[in-house]
């Protein structure tokens, strides 16, 4: 059974975003009290999975959807990963701005997909 290219496509990028928002951000609460240098080597250590998923995530994609459907789903992926990163991981509270970006998201994907 063939795996639809949307399934195929957002789970490898989600995947990709974890690592992505883990390299990004994570050494803000993990690595603080090293000097940047560290940070930015482990940061791009930790970038090369993101990057290892999210090349073929968008080469699949890119099969069937366009460069512009690619990046909207790529930014709204980014929020739905980032959200519970910052609130778990980095102990930030839940602020409403979150829901009205992810709806400003979710419109942005609507427009982007529709035919």
């Amino acid at each position: 059974m063939q795996i639809p290219i949307i399934l195929q496509t957002t789970g490898l990028l989600i995947l990709s975003n974890v690592f992505m928002t883990f390299a990004w951000y994570g050494h803000l609460k993990s690595l603080s009290n090293k000097a940047w240098w560290v940070a930015a080597i482990i940061s791009w250590g930790i970038a090369l999975f993101e990057y290892l998923l999210q090349v073929p995530a968008n080469r699949i994609g890119y099969t069937t959807y366009s460069l512009a459907q690619l990046k909207i789903l790529q930014e709204a992926l980014t929020l739905i990963v980032f959200v519970p990163f910052a609130m778990l991981y980095m102990g930030q509270p839940f602020k409403l701005d979150y829901v009205w970006a992810g709806l400003c998201l979710v419109g942005a994907v609507y427009f982007i997909f529709r035919n």
